[in-house]
């Protein structure tokens, strides 16, 4: 018997008799293996065909309670139909039973399929319809005659069966059809000569025989136990039947044996008190036969259609169930596991077919509520487990199963996958039942598995495709980032999900958008940290990535809101999702970090450059400033052309930080350019301690002058700092004034460069360049202003004190007044003035020889006053003293051309209000000084006058000036007042 068995897998199989169906373009592997369940014992296709088929004829031929009326065939039926096929028994009614082909199939109307009345018009094709002689189509005219084309039986085997069924129907009077032992009675009663030939025979032989052996050995209704003798008998009879055929047809003590244990174990009750013989109705045997039944209401020239007689077959069909022990939720589940496996097999294009299986499914979920039998379950676990697995292998890549062409199949595949979803989770799961009242919502939650899953794969596909894409331009000028190349793609596929499957996903999760997007943020967000952590500085492909980060980041963003407008809490879950790349923020960091490199290499340069700088003014150029202070201005320009020049989306947000550290480095260079020339008190000489005069005759004074002079007095040591000349000398100090000058001229002019620049950012607005914080300037105008009086003032009292010294502080009245006057220090001080006057700006000429006035006058003031014990003045120099210090006047007013004669007055004032004290007598004097003094230290002062400090403020009305007046008068009384006041000293 081995020979006539065939390789058959389960739930792909291809009649043997028809061709597949022309719209038939899945692969076999696409349908899930049959969950009905694997048969033991191998059978052909044609085989399980025949015992399907011969238990339906079986079924109907018994079913006689019910009058069958015969209906005329619907206008879809031809005009002049075939008498009935030859060999098709009158005397079975119900096999017999004319069609009725209405226009409409109730179970067609039911599934939601169309029926032959919604085909195009003039169609002739009728499902079911073969060709008669001459090619004029043919229909069978009764369900038997429609059940046996669609099962592929011949007439010749159709009418044996038949014969067959007669002589049992006679010989079992009164007995019900699913109290009889099919296989066996047919062995009873057919022997070889009702067969064409031998080799019939044999195939008819071992098939009856395996159905038995399926029945009631490998998948009996009730258990076996291994012991019963009954099983071992009849397993050995089939067995022994290999070797030595049986002789059927006859009464003999073989098929007496065979019947014996047949009905032996055919007879056991399963607890339902029926007297049915259970051989066929074991699953999943039942269940196979039962599928292949099923089968039969479909179109063999149309494998997507049923045919229209549908009603009538199905009727019929389920008349097996007495036989096959089917119900109602068997029959739900087989048929809606049909409906699926047709679906697929098919091509997966008829959508009628996919919306009947939902149907269907839904009756199955009906039923699933209803029962807890075990062994349904099992079937039902299976069967919705595989269309799960089916439309989840589709669902959760669905980026890769759908585009524009079919996406319309989606939808109906997703309602599949959630209610296969929903039977499996809610009806069979424990886990479900247990945290029912926590209402798990089993579409929501399958639906975003489906977005977060395909999403992913979808991501990784883009990854790759964008490392593709950059590998394929690396040759090329200026190839984008993988990253840069993946925002977009990410940016697209975003953009196609809103689009096309969102709408779908609404349906059962009403912020699938925003699902999508968050995935997409999550999954670009793992590789733009990555990318992030490995930045060391700001490159122009770091920069190209950052802001396609942030540009994608923007749109997944809105595309969420935008969903999410209906939510209850705004859409702030899905955003919390979300964590923000942050990337303007990485930018702006990098772009700070650039800020501080450029800065700290321009101090660098800074303090190299100004080591090496001799401070003479740049040759062709007005202004008199320095080499450096050109190269400063220039490299600030230079770098704020880079910054603009940076392809960053918020040139208006990080420019203070840019103008807060070039303020800093210009202030930086102010404060070098400054450092190292004094201040006026560097210069200023330390006043000696008080003496009072010698009184001598005229003859002595004279005398004394040829004696050799007294040593000048010592200056503050910082003079001996800035002593040299070089790059401290006057031409050099006013090329420091210069330079400051002109940095404090050119910040205006780089400040207006800046917003001209901030006009042609693309991220500019106009409160950018309105609004002028941020933009401007703060330290380095103040520096530079406090720089130029710094070194105004040091290079005036540099002058006068230190350049000058010798004529001033050293010449000046020494002796005999009249040998030692002004005119010396004040031809020099002309020379100096005319070197400054055509060096320095002329914005900064007047302040300068200003400072020069002051440090004259102070300078004039600290000989008459602090002069030393080389000094002394009768009342009668005064006038000496006036006409020298017009002369210094004059000097500076240049008979008009030189400072304003109110400037002139405004600073002379002290010398002015001094002067008068050197013609007062000395008793005057004195008077003056006791009344200030006990003004100001009141009783306390009356029995000894303190000594009043030296303030340095020279006034005419304050003790300390009336007492130095006191110790250079060359007179008697005023030497013995201060040597008894104060027990002064005539020298040091």
């Amino acid at each position: 018997m081995a020979h006539l068995f065939r390789e058959l897998s389960l739930g792909h199989s291809k009649r043997e008799t028809t061709p597949p169906p022309p719209m038939a373009s899945a692969i076999p592997s696409d349908l899930p293996p049959s969950p009905l369940g694997q048969l033991a014992v191998q059978f052909s296709e044609s085989d399980l065909r025949l015992i399907a088929y011969e238990i339906f004829v079986a079924a109907c031929r018994s079913a006689t309670g019910k009058p069958l009326s015969s209906a005329a065939s619907s206008s879809l039926s031809v005009s002049n139909p075939d008498p009935p096929i030859n060999g098709a028994s009158p005397a079975s009614p119900a096999a017999q039973r004319s069609l009725t082909a209405t226009a409409a199939s109730k179970m067609k109307k039911a599934l939601g399929m169309k029926s032959l009345s919604s085909l195009s018009p003039g169609s002739t094709k009728s499902p079911g319809s073969g060709s008669g002689s001459g090619g004029k189509p043919k229909r069978p005219t009764t369900v038997g005659e429609l059940m046996r084309i669609q099962m592929r039986v011949s007439e010749s085997v159709d009418s044996r069966v038949r014969r067959a069924f007669l002589r049992i129907a006679a010989s079992q009077v009164g007995r019900k059809i699913e109290s009889v032992v099919l296989p066996l009675e047919l062995l009873q009663q057919l022997k070889s000569s009702d067969f064409t030939d031998q080799q019939e025979y044999d195939a008819w032989l071992k098939r009856s025989l395996k159905a038995l052996e399926a029945g009631l050995l490998l998948h009996p209704r009730v258990p076996l136990d291994n012991k019963t003798n009954s099983s071992q008998r009849l397993r050995q009879i089939i067995h022994g039947a290999l070797d030595r055929p049986l002789e059927t047809g006859r009464n003999n003590e073989q098929m007496q044996s065979l019947r014996s244990a047949v009905m032996a174990l055919a007879t056991r009750s399963d607890g339902s008190f029926s007297d049915s013989c259970h051989w066929a109705d074991g699953s999943p045997f039942n269940l196979r036969l039962y599928e292949l039944l099923l089968e039969a209401c479909f179109d063999s020239s149309d494998s997507t259609s049923m045919v229209e007689e549908v009603d009538d077959l199905m009727e019929h069909i389920k008349k097996t169930w007495v036989i096959l022990g089917i119900n109602q939720m068997l029959h739900n589940l087989c048929f809606t596991w049909l409906l699926f496996s047709r679906y697929v097999v098919t091509g997966q294009v008829e959508m009628d077919l996919l919306y009947a299986c939902e149907s269907q499914l839904a009756e199955v979920a009906k039923d699933a509520k209803t029962t807890k039998d075990p062994e349904y379950s099992q079937v039902l676990s299976a069967t919705v487990s595989a269309v799960l697995g089916w439309a989840e292998k589709r669902l959760l890549a669905y980026h890769d199963t759908f585009d524009r062409s079919n996406v319309g199949t989606m939808e109906g595949i997703v309602s599949l996958g959630v209610s296969a979803a929903r039977i499996l989770v809610e009806d069979i799961s424990n886990e479900y039942r247990r945290r029912r009242k926590g209402e798990v919502d089993v579409a929501r939650t399958r639906i975003e598995t489906y977005i977060r899953s395909s999403l992913r794969t979808a991501f990784a596909q883009r990854m790759e495709k964008a490392d593709s894409s950059r590998r394929a331009t690396r040759n090329q000028k200026n190839p984008l980032p993988v990253l840069a190349i993946l925002a977009k793609d990410i940016g697209e596929l975003a953009i196609q999900e809103k689009r096309m499957f969102s709408p779908i996903w609404k349906r059962w999760h009403p912020f699938a958008a925003g699902v999508a997007v968050a995935t997409l943020h999550v999954c670009y967000g793992n590789e733009i940290k990555q990318f992030i952590s490995g930045i060391s500085e700001l490159t122009p492909d770091a920069v190209q990535v950052l802001r396609a980060a942030d540009k994608l980041e923007k749109d997944l963003v809105q595309i969420a809101v935008e969903d999410s407008v209906d939510s209850d809490d705004g859409g702030k879950a899905i955003i919390r999702e979300m964590p923000p790349f942050e990337a303007e923020t990485v930018i702006a960091n990098l772009v700070k970090d650039w800020i501080k490199a450029r800065i700290d290499r321009l101090k660098e340069w800074v303090d190299r450059n100004l080591q090496q700088e001799v401070w003479n003014p740049v040759e062709n150029q007005e202004g008199g400033y320095s080499l450096s202070a050109a190269e400063v201005l220039r490299i600030t320009d230079e770098t704020l052309e880079a910054f603009f020049q940076l392809p960053i989306p918020m040139h208006p947000a990080v420019l203070p930080d840019l103008i807060i550290g070039l303020d800093k480095y210009l202030q930086y260079y102010v404060s070098k350019a400054k450092s190292g020339c004094g201040s006026r008190t560097t210069y200023m000489p330390t006043m000696p301690a008080l003496t009072r005069c010698t009184t001598e005759s005229k003859f002595q004074g004279v005398w004394k002058k040829k004696e050799k002079s007294p040593p000048s007095q010592k200056r503050n040591s910082q003079v001996t700092i800035a002593n040299g000349e070089g790059s401290f000398g006057v031409t050099q100090i006013c090329v420091r004034i210069n330079s400051l000058h002109k940095i404090r001229s050119e910040l205006d002019v780089v400040e207006k460069r800046v917003i001209t620049h901030l006009r042609n950012c693309e991220s500019a607005h106009t409160d950018d360049f309105s609004n002028g914080l941020g933009k401007k300037f703060e330290l380095t105008p103040a520096a530079c202003i406090e720089g130029v009086q710094q070194l105004s003032e040091s290079l005036a009292y540099k002058v006068v004190f230190h350049d000058l010294s010798h004529a001033l502080w050293d010449g000046l009245y020494i002796g005999d007044l009249s040998s030692s006057r002004i005119e010396p220090f004040l031809k020099e001080l002309e020379q100096n003035l005319t070197v400054i006057a055509e060096t320095v700006h002329e914005r900064v000429r007047t302040r300068i020889i200003t400072d020069i006035m002051r440090a004259s006058f102070d300078g004039f003031l600290l000989v008459l006053l602090a002069g030393g014990p080389s000094r002394a003045f009768t009342i009668q120099d005064s006038q000496i003293m006036e006409q020298d210090f017009k002369s210094l006047k004059d000097l500076f007013w240049a008979n008009g051309d030189g400072l304003a004669m109110d400037l002139i007055d405004k600073f002379s004032t002290t010398v002015r209000g001094v002067l008068p004290l050197f013609s007062t007598d000395t008793d005057s004097l004195i008077e003056r000084f006791k009344g200030m003094t006990l003004e100001a230290y009141g009783s306390s002062a009356k029995s000894r006058l303190p000594l009043p400090p030296t303030s340095g403020q020279w006034n005419g009305m304050e003790p300390n000036t009336l007492l130095r007046v006191l110790c250079y008068r060359n007179d008697e009384s005023a030497t013995r007042f201060l040597k008894k006041t104060y027990n002064l000293p005539k020298k040091l």
